[in-house]
């Protein structure tokens, strides 16, 4: 069997809760040692051994609680955060006088800063900010007095904390573009090689078909037909691709981020210009030619489904008055001022005034569904019609449209008087066909 692609996805997170814990450990051990070492500084011995052993206790039993994001808990957080503050209380009452005048380290000393880290790295700067707060005003509270120390001191935790949580925000941001990207990768890859199963087998398969049932006649010549037609839309379903682009990266407070965006029902990303040659995909079929740039043409979202909609209503028309075994060629061009779609066949074509005379009988296909959407978007529909050598419409839309999508705007040219002074763009003047 054929390998598949699969996205396996890393947290930059895992090596920074491994540092937090091992921290967590040393600092623990760092506390203890200074404590044995200057035990002739402390007043009241026996509360600081107390909470010593309570500190040793929980850090070693809320090892689990700091391997990952998930098992640490706000639970945890307030009360690893209560531990620290109350041993940064604690210490007047167990260091003489002349310990907190020298600037003696608290019970916790720093260890304090493994709960305020976990803050961080669990919700990001905000969090960091909030549980540095506390911390500070303990401090304060120890010294009895802002000393100079002891404002350095707090200011460098501050700044550490919210520094490392905002980097974890940035790293998380980044590893979401990151798995988007993989997983973007192996979508694609995926795509190509079912393209390639395809072509080898049913494609092949949907030809031979086609080609055997023109030869056979009768039935087997229908058959052959939908045979035609559905090969050309799975070729067309291959070409275009399986895997819509669902998220789009935005420069955002937060850092480099991948955020959602919304589709339309025809799955086209509804934020900014798009590709004018995927809505015209479905429109080619055994009957229907469609020739197109190599390169994306890019209108409005608005706009561009608008087009399509007339284009889908000059097939119609081509169906329904120049019958079911009438052949279409769709053309688009992409022009530096206009983008250019031309809807042809090889039907009967129309006579002379018989467009005049459908619309005072009140048949609007031509007039509303084709030129009345075109002219919406500040574009025009020519139509070029010879009896007995078929019809030809070309459908205009100034590149205009281009800008507004990327820009974001609503607004849609309504009258000959906008934008121009009244004179119709000169893409729309184009000369006529033969």
């Amino acid at each position: 069997m054929p390998k598949r692609e699969r996205v396996m996805r890393m947290s930059v997170e895992l090596p920074l809760w491994r540092a937090l814990t091992a921290y967590r450990v040393l600092t623990m051990l760092y506390a203890v040692g200074l404590f044995v070492s200057s035990r002739d500084s402390y007043d009241r011995p026996g509360i600081a051994v107390a909470y010593f052993a309570v500190l040793c206790v929980w850090t070693v039993a809320t090892l689990p609680r700091v391997q990952n994001a998930t098992a640490c808990t706000k639970r945890f957080l307030t009360a690893d955060l209560v531990i620290a503050l109350t041993g940064i209380l604690l210490t007047p009452l167990v260091v003489s006088e002349q310990h907190i005048q020298d600037s003696g380290p608290t019970l916790p000393t720093i260890w304090t800063a493994g709960s305020v880290l976990a803050f961080a790295i669990k919700g990001g700067w905000r969090w960091a900010a909030f549980a540095s707060t506390p911390v500070a005003a303990a401090n304060l509270i120890e010294r009895g007095h802002p000393a100079r120390d002891t404002v350095h001191n707090v200011i460098l935790v501050w700044v550490a904390s919210i520094a490392i949580g905002y980097v974890v925000e940035v790293a998380r941001a980044s590893e979401r573009t990151l798995a988007r990207a993989l997983e973007i990768e192996a979508a694609t890859r995926e795509r190509e090689r079912l393209a390639r199963d395809i072509h080898d087998s049913v494609l092949q398969v949907l030809a031979m078909v086609q080609r055997r049932g023109a030869v056979i006649g009768g039935e087997a010549a229908e058959l052959g037909r939908m045979a035609g037609e559905q090969e050309v839309a799975l070729r067309t379903l291959v070409s275009r691709g399986l895997v819509p682009v669902s998220r789009v990266s935005r420069d955002a407070a937060e850092g480099a981020v991948v955020v959602a965006v919304d589709e339309n029902d025809d799955g086209q990303v509804s934020d900014g210009p798009v590709d004018l040659r995927a809505l015209l995909a479905p429109f080619a079929a055994a009957r229907v030619n469609l020739a197109e740039p190599g390169a994306p043409v890019l209108l409005a979202p608005a706009a561009a489904r608008e087009l399509a909609a007339a284009v889908g209503a000059a097939l119609d028309n081509v169906r329904e008055h120049a019958g079911e075994q009438a052949r279409a060629w769709i053309l688009v061009e992409d022009e530096p001022d206009a983008v250019i779609v031309t809807v042809r066949d090889d039907g009967p074509g129309i006579a002379a005034g018989r467009l005049a005379q459908a619309e005072g009988e009140g048949r609007l296909g031509v007039a509303q569904s084709i030129r009345g959407r075109l002219r919406d978007l500040g574009g025009g529909a020519e139509l070029v019609s010879t009896p007995g050598q078929g019809t030809e419409v070309e459908l205009t839309v100034p590149k205009q449209q281009v800008e507004r999508g990327r820009q974001g705007h609503d607004e849609q040219r309504t009258g000959p008087d906008q934008g121009d002074g009244g004179r119709r763009p000169s893409h729309v003047a184009r000369r006529r066909r033969p």
